[in-house]
């Protein structure tokens, strides 16, 4: 079975589409699990950890007055660090993580509040609304815990965009020269 990140890779490169990440949380660990994959240099233009609030602001175009208001756990913040760094780096996708991973609360959210967003090129041929998607994560467990299955969400998310954007042309094609999925 392949990993979340070989599946991504495997998709935008059968679409020709590229991808950015945005990461707080997180850290850079989305970024790793995506270049650890062989062959991810044809998809992936580059990543921002922005880990303080403001390089929310100055790198990725978070909206000041949301960063005021709500602090930088929230999902308006998730979804304009997707579409932000997806700007900024050129790329067709953008994903982003922002959250508490521990061990104290923060922004008034308890530890284990994460928010994962992903921004495409969403259309009406995709079946999905244009914008952003935003999923909430209640998450239990440690800090590297909490870190690691805000990975595993933010891809399944974007997993789920790629797929339903998939064509049977294109299934067919990948499936002819990758083995399928």
């Amino acid at each position: 079975m392949n990993s979340p990140a070989t599946d991504v890779v495997r998709l935008l490169t059968v679409k020709g589409e590229t991808l950015a990440v945005a990461e707080s949380l997180t850290g850079g660990l989305v970024a790793a699990e995506i270049t650890s994959v062989p062959g991810a240099s044809k998809v992936f233009r580059g990543s921002v950890t922005a880990y303080a609030t403001e390089l929310k602001r100055e790198l990725l175009a978070v909206d000041a007055g949301l960063l005021a208001a709500h602090g930088a756990v929230d999902p308006q913040v998730a979804a304009q660090m997707a579409a932000g760094v997806r700007k900024a780096l050129g790329a067709d996708w953008g994903i982003a993580t922002t959250g508490v991973a521990g061990p104290d609360p923060q922004d008034g959210q308890p530890v284990g509040t994460v928010f994962v967003a992903v921004d495409g090129p969403f259309g009406p041929e995709s079946g999905s609304a244009p914008g952003g998607k935003v999923e909430g994560l209640r998450l239990n467990g440690d800090r590297a815990e909490i870190r690691r299955e805000s990975v595993r969400s933010v891809l399944a998310l974007l997993l789920t965009e790629l797929v339903g954007e998939h064509t049977g042309n294109e299934r067919a094609q990948d499936t002819e020269q990758n083995g399928g999925f």
